[in-house]
């Protein structure tokens, strides 16, 4: 092949490689276009995703932000009586919320919940949203609905009696409100907030502290829906001791027992009968049985007379033995047992105003010594001391309390008083312990025991991490009425892992320097019992956690030997402290091995004292760093 020949060939082999080549860039080009166009695509509907997620974002956050600030309004129109308003608040809080769970309820919300990481923060989001929603649509509307068809003025008690239907009726809508929104505050609590965003970790936080702080107020709500038409004898009526505590002697759950009678509750209407005393009742022999464990602790008297029935602490131990004698006394089965003592007997009196001793024959008795007119400001001091300073027959002094509880709760039963300052003297009462209710139905009780006023030291009404510092009246005599006591805690650090905490108690004698013949002997005992006349004799209980250990105690900085025991496998500290007029004593309990992680709290005996001037803040120790 010449050159000529081979040039001519090469260069044709080019042209058909440059053809070859064209060819293929030609088919190429529409593929890079395809990917170009699917890459901008996705950056398009990504750019478009993003946009719609962040504008339901927008909408759940202003609409639960809108339906957090109808919160104050609703509570305002509740708490003034305007039903009208508070249902229009609810109608708006459930558009708000509705709004927010359908922008939660998107499908891309959705897909964007699964995202790895960011997923958490979505359905953080929904949840709250769709919570929010149920809480506004199963708990405030139903709860709205039932406000606004029950008058709870007529709920307190009248001459006529009280209409329970409504409240009855109003029981299954409270319940199931109660339920919603605990269920919804479960939900809430199960999410771990650690991971999530601050702008979701804020409002969870937000909505979990909101939710909790109602959920128990709406299941004792819903309990008391159920309860109080039952216990208010709307079904048949009902027959209760009544217990008047007197805190001048001192017993663990308030004060002697010294006045009884019989309460009814007849659809509504309230009514005292069979007034007694536990003088009257005398002496049980044999004595009642009582819980072994506690008769270890305060002796068989707690059987045997009806004034020391409450050397426990356990008001239903208390209730269940003074059934019992009562029942073998008078031959009357009882439905159960309500306390109360006379500074909460007071608070009742501040809302129904002064009430007036219409019984000639008690005036006759007292001889114009004792005012025939009752307030909120003199009971305390007429029932607690005056009494004894101006009748020395404990016959009298009975008749004479007997006379002022069945005008306080005639006045109660007439209706005298707002339903909203009553309800509150009431709370105060319970809040303070000076108010217990026992029932000797199983069920009812059961549902009782959930709650303080119940009196229990064991079960669910009494928390993890409570000490409790209770008072016994040693010296026989009333002189309790002139013993004033604190009690606080300290925390200390902890021990080999487990908690400390001492309890220090400091008591003081405020009676008169001339108290053993300035005051009457039925106040000071006048040494009947061993104690000198003016001083003040007062056995010291001490309970702690469950588990715990009382591992020393001291008076006045001295090391001294105490009555150690147990009760439900609570550690109990007992020591007698007596004190002359104006003498101070400080008595400390040092607990150990207390494994409650909770912070500490303690319930006292209810004295003539204010509680919170009895009960003192905590103190911590500060511990540094735990190595």
């Amino acid at each position: 092949m010449t050159e000529i020949q081979r040039s001519e060939k090469d260069q044709g082999e080019a042209k058909a490689r440059g053809v070859r080549k064209t060819a293929l860039a030609g088919k190429d080009r529409p593929r890079l276009w395809t990917i170009g166009i699917c890459v901008a695509a996705l950056f398009v509907i990504g750019g478009i995703t993003t946009l719609w997620l962040g504008a339901k974002a927008a909408t759940i956050k202003s609409e639960l932000e809108a339906s957090t600030q109808l919160i104050p309004e609703l509570k305002e129109s509740v708490l003034q009586n305007r039903p009208a308003d508070a249902s229009s608040i609810a109608d708006q809080l459930q558009h708000h919320t509705s709004t927010a769970r359908e922008a939660a309820s998107d499908p891309l919300w959705s897909l964007a919940s699964a995202l790895p990481w960011l997923g958490a923060n979505f359905s953080a989001a929904t949840e709250i949203a769709r919570s929010a929603d149920d809480v506004a649509t199963q708990g405030v509307a139903p709860l709205v609905k039932v406000y606004d068809s029950v008058n709870w003025d007529k709920l307190v008690p009248s001459a006529s009696g009280t209409n329970l239907e409504p409240l009855r009726k109003a029981a299954p809508a409270v319940t199931s409100a109660a339920h919603a929104v605990r269920a919804s505050s479960e939900r809430l609590n199960a999410i771990d907030n650690g991971s999530l965003i601050p702008q979701i970790a804020a409002p969870l936080k937000q909505a979990q502290e909101q939710l909790s702080s109602v959920v128990d107020e709406l299941d004792s709500a819903a309990d008391a829906a159920s309860l109080a038409p039952v216990m208010l004898g709307a079904d048949q009526t009902r027959h209760y001791l009544l217990l008047v505590q007197n805190n001048a002697e001192a017993r663990a759950t308030g004060g002697i027992p010294g006045a009884l009678a019989v309460l009814t509750a007849d659809k509504g209407k309230l009514s005292l009968t069979a007034e007694s005393s536990a003088t009257a009742l005398g002496r049980f022999d044999p004595p009642v049985p009582v819980d072994e464990e506690q008769q270890r602790i305060y002796s068989t008297r707690m059987g045997m007379f009806m004034q020391d029935v409450n050397f426990t602490p356990d008001f239903p131990t208390a209730a269940t033995t003074a059934l019992k004698m009562w029942e073998q006394k008078k031959g009357e089965h009882l439905d159960g047992a309500i306390s109360i003592d006379p500074v909460a007997l007071g608070y009742i009196l501040d809302a129904t105003g002064p009430i007036s001793l219409h019984d000639p024959q008690l005036a006759a008795l007292t001889a114009g010594k004792l005012p025939n007119q009752l307030s909120g400001k003199n009971v305390v001091k007429t029932l607690l001391s005056d009494v004894y300073a101006q009748i020395e027959d404990p016959k009298v002094q009975d008749v004479y309390f007997a006379a002022v509880a069945k005008e306080i709760f005639g006045a109660l039963s007439s209706g005298k008083g707002e339903a909203k300052s009553l309800l509150a003297g009431v709370g105060k009462g319970v809040d303070e312990h000076r108010v217990l209710l026992w029932s000797s139905d199983a069920n009812e009780q059961s549902v009782l025991g959930k709650y303080p006023f119940s009196g229990s030291i064991s079960g669910p009404s009494v928390p993890a991490a409570q000490f409790g510092a209770y008072f016994n009246d040693g010296t026989g005599a009333k002189m309790d009425y002139y013993v004033k006591s604190t009690v606080q805690l300290f925390t200390q650090c902890p021990v080999a892992g487990y908690g400390t905490v001492k309890m220090r108690i400091t008591s003081t004698n405020t009676a008169p320097t001339d108290a053993a013949t300035s005051l009457p002997s039925y106040v000071t005992g006048a040494g009947a019992y061993g104690v000198p006349a003016g001083t003040a004799q007062t056995n010291l209980i001490a309970y702690g956690p469950a588990q715990s250990q009382i591992e020393t105690a001291t008076q006045d900085g001295n090391n001294v030997p105490f009555g150690a025991g147990q009760h439900d496998n609570r550690p109990v500290g007992t020591l007698s402290v007596r004190l002359a007029p104006g003498q101070s004593s400080v008595v400390e309990f040092t607990f150990g091995k207390i494994v409650q992680q909770g912070q500490p709290e303690v319930v006292v005996t209810p004295s003539v004292e204010s509680m919170d001037k009895v009960i003192l803040q905590t103190q911590s120790e500060s511990c540094g760093a735990v190595k």
